[in-house]
């Protein structure tokens, strides 16, 4: 438990969450000199443990930028693996869609464990002159207002900050509190996530597969035999996935993969998450912004639930070190305004695109199949099209923060 605090601290803004779009937010504010008080009741000894959390993420090649020119790609050094091919396929289909970055060029993301980067955002932060991470603690009474936000801890601090920021995920407490609407839905999917060690080596492609019951994605980690599945199914068939001995549950694996890997083992237990969406109405209040998952939470489909999270980071950062590089406040309206402005579009669009997704290949027939299978086939033969599809896929599509490019600000 935090000890408690008697004096009153002070700060630019103070984040509430302290997950990995909290933590990159503080570390972006922070090498331009903006301080932040980041709050979060996780206790790092759980978090941090190897066994916490057996899930990975893609970071596309924008975001790992912005993480690069902060200061955190050093730590990532050799954790993540390329992603240099992306292969799309409905169903066993022959002829995939594939999207492949240039071997001159970066690649198209990385996939790393959720703890590495976890790990690697906390050591940053710990190093850091404009941070105080304050774990094991939490906001129990906090007031917005003209002159600023003032937050009270469970620890018995008491903290002045110009700008509230909600970034506790999909649960978000602050995001309720200030009243902010969402639209919300429960899909009929859980998501099924393990490790798998595999005969034949990835060659660091990602291959997501469509199904009528679901997406089935496998996801290139290190070594090159070594991959995260994140399996799609029907709610209804998750408690029996959840205790299909382990024989069967591979040959269901290796029928759904067509064997483009070869034979596979568990490498992790497996783990079940029920899927949801949610975008709310609103991304700021008087002198509050939300990230991340308080803001959006969409299907993993694919793959940019983080990437949007960290696009909202790098965006408030630019947002927030222009306006009090020009002597404003960090809760200022106009700053708010402008980070409402620039995040509506993309959140919008990468919502809608994964959410329409999800309902195009949920449906089965031929004539379903065949019109899916047509439009593949048209992206790979329209270049301007499939160059879209690759720039969103690397997060560097539209109107990009600096940071996203690799550079400071």
């Amino acid at each position: 438990m935090a000890e408690p605090h008697k004096d009153i601290i002070t700060s630019d803004v103070l984040i509430l969450g302290g997950g990995l779009v909290g933590l990159t937010l503080a570390l972006a504010l922070d090498v331009h000199g903006v301080s932040s008080i980041v709050v979060d009741p996780a206790n790092p000894a759980d978090i941090l443990a190897p066994g916490h959390d057996g899930r990975a993420s893609a970071v596309a090649s924008g975001p790992y930028a912005m993480l690069e020119a902060i200061g955190v790609g050093a730590r990532l050094a050799g954790k993540g693996c390329p992603i240099r091919t992306i292969e799309v396929r409905d169903g066993l289909q022959k002829k995939p869609l594939i999207f492949a970055s240039d071997p001159h060029e970066p690649p198209l993301g990385y996939m790393f464990e959720n703890r590495a980067l976890r790990v690697a955002l906390h050591e940053q932060a710990a190093q850091a002159d404009n941070i105080r991470l304050m774990m094991q603690d939490r906001a129990v009474e906090v007031d917005r207002g003209p002159l600023g936000v003032v937050a009270t801890l469970q620890s018995g601090a008491t903290v002045k900050a110009g700008l509230l920021i909600g970034a506790e995920g999909r649960q978000s407490p602050t995001r309720d509190a200030a009243g902010i609407n969402a639209a919300r839905w429960q899909y009929d999917h859980s998501a099924v996530i393990c490790m798998v060690e595999h005969e034949l080596s990835h060659e660091n492609v990602a291959h997501e597969i469509f199904y009528a019951d679901g997406p089935f994605a496998i996801l290139p980690m290190l070594p090159g035999n070594r991959s995260c599945v994140v399996w799609t199914v029907s709610r209804e068939d998750a408690p029996a996935l959840a205790t299909l001995p382990e024989k069967a549950f591979l040959a269901e694996m290796h029928r759904k993969t067509g064997g483009l890997l070869g034979q596979m083992k568990l490498l992790s237990p497996r783990s079940f998450y029920p899927l949801s969406f949610h975008h709310t109405a609103k991304i700021t209040g008087e002198r509050l912004a939300l990230v991340g998952d308080a803001a959006h939470g969409i299907h993993p489909i694919a793959g940019q639930g983080l990437n949007l999270g960290l696009r909202d980071a790098a965006t408030l950062a630019e947002v927030l070190v222009d306006g009090i590089r020009l002597g404003l406040d960090a809760g200022d309206a106009q700053l708010l305004a402008r980070y409402e402005r620039w995040r509506a579009l993309d959140s919008l669009m990468v919502a809608g695109a994964t959410d329409g997704f999800v309902h195009l290949f949920g449906v089965g027939g031929k004539i379903a199949r065949g019109v899916r299978r047509f439009g593949l086939n048209l992206v790979e033969h329209l270049p301007p099209l499939k160059q879209s599809f690759m720039n969103e896929a690397r997060g560097a599509s539209g109107d990009l923060p600096k940071l996203l490019h690799g550079m400071t600000l």
